[in-house]
């Protein structure tokens, strides 16, 4: 800190952070928790004013809960969307200082010093952030004092702020929980009788480090001021986002796109350096009389080469009405993903490059999630043996592994008329006198007794690959349980 500067450490705790956030986009009556799974059994998470008045509490298991509380209402928890939640406050919380950190999975710390009286002295600025957090619908507890751990035992035990340099009269009272010890050291201090951290303070030091180890006394000396504790802010994100205002209006495809390759070139060099490539690029075109028209583009694979990622804008940018003229452009990538650097071989090639651009043009006409692919899937069942998935967010397999050959049209089972042998010689299909040639099988394939499927009902089945002497090459099986011959699929 700054010479003459006292430090100020605010900490807020949101005890029902993930409650909150989800009651936040889906609003509810009544008592509320959301469930996580541990130990095989779903317990209780986080939850609301109403549940813990009914009293419930987090760790307890869902059934004993419902057994309590049959109007208790639940949903699973999302770790990760409260951790996102967290980062965004924490953006919010940094209009009052600079410095702000991570507390756990579910608090914030302050640096203060210096920026209080930008809001008219400490008290208006915990007014301030109650008031911010309250609009907000968030259940929050603050505490105030000159160290870290004093300003986190306040918010977790006493929420209260303590006067400047009186650190130990502030928090005496205090269990000694409130000093962030682990449970098990804090279990055996009370079966010692030290129950507060005032008893703790004046407790001999040495036989508590020998037999605690450094921890209690170090998080001690944390909290009195004693033993400096830093607040490390996170550091504010790479923003991918160049902007360009014109002297001159333009108004031409050819100015537009020679502007753009500007900013690309721009935009492409900070992915490179922070090895991230674009998924969606957007292109926000102003105009004099203050419109403004984006143009969005979403690639099939994250990409930072401005010479390939250019071209791809030509549709878009050919559509746009520029009016009067184009006074300013401004190019920002709004979907980032990891692309690390590859070292290059002499065997490299560029055809998955032509792909992926071919899917990015089809793409900006009919949408990326439209362009599907086949993957194989772990089933020896042939309805289940593929999935579909979107090409531009799935990688090709690189080989599909199949003892048996499998037709490429593949249908619902139709039956056959005739058919009395073992493969049938003769047989009508689809109005067609068909008779068989050659016969190959038959391939057993047995059903999946984990699946309740309507179509396999029926039992086993052996399959056999028929080539007629029409020219039809055809997959057919027989039902041994339900004696009958279908037709399931056809050969290319």
């Amino acid at each position: 800190m700054f010479d003459g500067i006292a430090r100020r450490v605010v900490s807020i705790w949101f005890h029902r952070l993930a409650s909150d956030r989800f009651l936040r986009q889906y609003p509810l009556s009544g008592p509320f928790a959301l469930t996580i799974k541990h130990s095989n059994a779903n317990r209780l998470y986080c939850l609301n004013t109403e549940a813990a008045q009914q009293g419930l509490h987090q760790g307890m298991s869902h059934s004993d809960a419902r057994a309590f509380c049959p109007k208790l209402q639940t949903a699973p928890a999302d770790l990760y969307r409260d951790q996102q939640f967290l980062l965004t406050l924490r953006r919010w919380a940094t209009r009052y200082c600079p410095w702000v950190g991570l507390e756990g999975r579910d608090g914030l710390v302050l640096d203060i010093s210096g920026s209080s009286h930008l809001f008219g002295g400490e008290d208006n600025m915990l007014s301030d952030i109650r008031t911010g957090l309250t609009r907000a619908g968030l259940s929050a507890q603050i505490g105030l004092a000159d160290t870290r751990g004093a300003a986190w035992a306040l918010a977790h035990f006493g929420e209260g702020q303590a006067a400047p340099g009186a650190m130990l009269p502030a928090l005496k009272d205090l269990p000694v929980a409130a000093l962030r010890l682990d449970v098990k050291t804090t279990t055996a201090l009370i079966r010692l009788g030290l129950r507060k951290i005032g008893d703790l303070a004046t407790t001999p030091r040495a036989p508590l480090t020998r037999r605690f180890g450094p921890n209690v006394v170090m998080r001690l000396d944390q909290a009195l001021g004693q033993q400096v504790e830093e607040i490390t802010p996170l550091a504010a994100p790479p923003h991918y986002g160049v902007r360009m205002t014109l002297p001159e209006p333009i108004g031409l495809i050819d100015d537009v796109m020679a502007g753009t390759k500007r900013l690309l070139t721009q935009l492409c060099a900070t992915l490179k350096t922070h090895e991230m490539g674009a998924r969606v690029f957007v292109v926000t075109l102003r105009r004099v009389d203050q419109g403004h028209q984006e143009v969005e583009l979403r690639l099939a694979r994250p990409l930072r080469d401005p010479l390939r990622i250019l071209p791809l804008f030509e549709k878009g940018l050919s559509e746009i009405d520029a009016g009067f003229g184009i006074d300013q452009l401004r190019l920002e990538a709004t979907q980032t993903e990891a692309l690390p650097a590859q070292q290059m071989t002499h065997v490299a090639t560029d055809s998955d490059d032509r792909l992926d651009d071919l899917i990015t043009r089809l793409g900006t006409r009919i949408g990326l999630e439209n362009i599907q692919r086949f993957l194989p899937a772990d089933s020896h069942i042939p309805e289940r043996s593929f999935i579909t998935s979107p090409a531009a967010y799935s990688t090709a397999a690189s080989g599909w592994v199949c003892r048996n050959p499998r037709p490429l049209c593949l249908f619902h089972p139709e039956p056959i008329a005739g058919g009395g042998s073992y493969p049938p010689t003769h047989f009508r299909w689809r109005r067609m006198s068909l008779t068989t040639g050659r016969a190959t099988g038959p391939e057993r394939i047995t059903p999946e007794w984990w699946f309740d499927d309507d179509n396999w009902r029926s039992g086993l089945r052996d399959y056999w690959r028929v080539e007629t002497t029409q020219g039809r090459r055809l997959w057919l099986f027989y039902t041994p349980q339900n004696p009958g011959w279908y037709v399931q699929g056809e050969f290319a």
